[in-house]
């Protein structure tokens, strides 16, 4: 059997390695939510965000033993989720505007020629 010591250490560095690796997460999807080029691309960068918080949240209840971090990340996803749906409502809804307009401007164009 191994040395609960030696257990705590590694789960330590185990959770600083994958905070590191986390935070680096979250740098590379800011610059995705920043450059874009699209919407379905910030959407999918803001809700890798939330996930990347909630990750965060877990690791922290980790590292300080407090079992109550887990509500919040818990609160986080839900609310992460329904952000998501509302981003993906709002795209769709935009798409299908944007395709009804030109629809619309491309029936009055062939009504003008004839």
């Amino acid at each position: 059997m191994t040395d609960p010591v030696e257990q705590s250490q590694v789960v330590v560095w185990a959770v600083n390695v994958t905070m590191a690796l986390t935070v680096l997460g979250l740098v590379f999807s800011f610059v995705r939510l920043m450059k874009g080029p699209s919407l379905p691309d910030r959407v999918v960068s803001v809700d890798l965000i939330t996930v990347l918080a909630v990750a965060i949240v877990g690791l922290l209840a980790i590292t300080y033993t407090e079992p109550d971090f887990l509500d919040i990340a818990v609160a986080l996803a839900l609310v992460a989720f329904l952000a998501t749906v509302a981003f993906a409502w709002y795209a769709e809804r935009t798409t299908e505007l944007l395709n009804r307009d030109r629809e619309a401007t491309e029936s009055a164009d062939e009504t003008d020629g004839s």
